[in-house]
Order: structure tokens, then sequence, then C-alpha cells
């Protein structure tokens, strides 16, 4: 018992000297998950597209938490530009964005896109509808569906939006999706593919795990892609003034 007495005495003596060893290991210690809080979204260019990307790093993105999930990364030299490729997955694998707070409507995303390998879609672009978001997919059910999910409670291969496209492997696809409060517009190599107006309709998230990549986020199933230039645009009184488009060109 004198023993036990000396050698709580002897503790205590040294943490008043030295302190305890978990208080020093705090003081010294940074802490390896904190994130830099990025209050606003990058300086537009004169175009008036904001860049999303730096083509660097994944600065304002991280890997999607889907389940089983592969690599995620920058290559910096990917015949001859920066990519982020993101490698099949088990089943889902991506990024999404974890930057400022971006535009709900009124806006366009634009990106490139191409399929290395896989056999399903090779980019499932999740963005901000109102309150509310939907996802572009682009080569589902087998690698040629595209379209909106969810319209109605119907997904890309049953609503209206739906057309079949065939993504041909290690070429890039030139992607625009248009928001606003009344319809949702796609170009795919600057052809109009999806003209729906949304106005009285239920928009929403495939049920799954789609919905992790909230508020922005990329995609695939089972399938290696690459991306580059992903940037945005707000649209402007003169974009939203415009006649209406010409009939949709199926691919």
């Amino acid at each position: 018992m004198k023993a036990l007495h000396i050698a709580a005495g002897a503790v205590m003596l040294a943490s008043a000297l030295f302190g305890t060893p978990s208080a020093a290991f705090a003081q010294d210690t940074p802490k390896l998950n904190a994130v830099p809080v990025v209050k606003e979204l990058p300086k537009a260019g004169p175009d008036g597209w904001i860049p999303l990307w730096d083509g660097k790093t994944l600065t304002n993105w991280k890997k999607t938490d889907f389940f089983r999930t592969t690599n995620v990364r920058v290559d910096p030299n990917f015949k001859g530009s920066p990519v982020i490729i993101i490698e099949s997955g088990g089943p889902l694998n991506g990024f999404n964005w974890t930057g400022a707070a971006l535009p709900k409507s009124d806006y366009e995303i634009d990106l490139e896109a191409m399929k290395i390998d896989g056999d399903d879609f090779m980019c499932g672009l999740t963005f901000p509808v109102g309150n509310t978001h939907a996802t572009l997919v682009m080569g589902g059910w087998g690698g040629y569906t595209t379209g909106i999910s969810s319209l109605d409670s119907m997904d890309a291969s049953e609503n209206e939006t739906q057309c079949s496209v065939d993504y041909v492997k290690e070429r890039w696809y030139h992607v625009r999706m248009r928001v606003t409060g009344t319809v949702l517009q796609t170009w795919l190599n600057d052809k109009k593919i999806i003209d729906v107006k949304i106005t009285g309709r239920k928009v929403g998230l495939r049920f799954g795990e789609i919905d992790k990549s909230t508020p922005l986020g990329i995609a695939t199933y089972k399938t290696t892609s690459a991306y580059r230039n992903i940037k945005l645009r707000k649209l402007t009184a003169k974009d939203l003034e415009t006649p209406p488009p010409p009939p949709v060109a199926k691919p």
C-alpha cells in the first residue's frame, strides 16, 4: 500500500512539472482531419465560366463514400492533358463537391468525359435542381441508355428523356447540362439530346447510394472513366429569354 502511495505521488509530481501525456499530445499534434472552409466559388473567366477543377488536385472535391469504392485520382498527363480518373468500383465509384455553395437553378455545368473501360454508365452527373437533385446518366443499363433520373419516380430508362448513345472507348465527349426552374436540357458534342419541362413534376434521385453524390458529383458504375474541364456558368437574363430551341436531335 505504501508503494502505491509513492507511485501515485510520483505521477502527480510528473504531471505538475510536465503536464499529462494526453494534454501534451493534444497541444503538439495538428488536426489531421481539419478541412479549410471555402467561402466562395472560384472567379469566373471573361466568358462567364467558373472553373470547378483546378487541373492539379482534388481541392473542393472528395472521393464519394460509396460502398466498396476503389481509386479516384488525378493524372497530370493523360493523353496530353490533366484529368480526374474514376476507376471501376464495386459497383459505384466517384467524386463529389465539397466546396462553396452552388446555384440551385439557372445555371449550366460543362465537362468532358471519356470511357476507358467497362460496360455501364461512364458518367452519372448528379446536380442541384431547386431544393432537390437529379442525375444525368450516360451509358447506363448495359452501356447505351442516356437520360435523367428521375422524373415522377421514373428513372432514365423509363421516362421520356431516354435515348441510346454508343459511347466509344477512349473518345472524349463534351457534355453540357442546363438547369432552370422550368426545364432540363442536355447537349452532347453540341447536339441537344434532352429537352424536358419539369414544371409541376416530381424531380428526384433514383433510390440507392447515388444520393451520396450530392450536391454535385460524378460517378460511374463498374466503369473506368476520365474527366477534364469541369466548369459552371450562371445563366444571364438574356440566356433565359432565348426563344424556344429547335426539336431535339437524337444522336
